[in-house]
């Protein structure tokens, strides 16, 4: 919670779940992590994940307006 200049609270904003996933979205998320399996401090599995999620509609509109808006595929 965020305090005032006179030190009292602000009152909180409550977001959607829907507007915070179209905010995300919109801009794109890149999402990154590692697994690693082992046993007696050995090694034996390691992955590293990478994902990147973003709206399809804000890649696609993008390049329709550089051919003319035909739909050629």
């Amino acid at each position: 919670m965020t305090v005032s200049e006179h030190g009292e609270p602000l009152p909180g904003r409550q977001v959607a779940l829907v507007d915070l996933l179209d905010r995300l979205l919109s801009g794109g998320v890149v999402l990154t992590g590692d697994i690693v399996l082992s046993i007696a401090d050995i090694d034996l599995v390691r992955i590293s994940l990478r994902a990147l999620i973003v709206s399809v509609s804000s890649e696609i509109a993008p390049a329709r307006a550089q051919d003319g808006g035909r739909n050629e595929p």
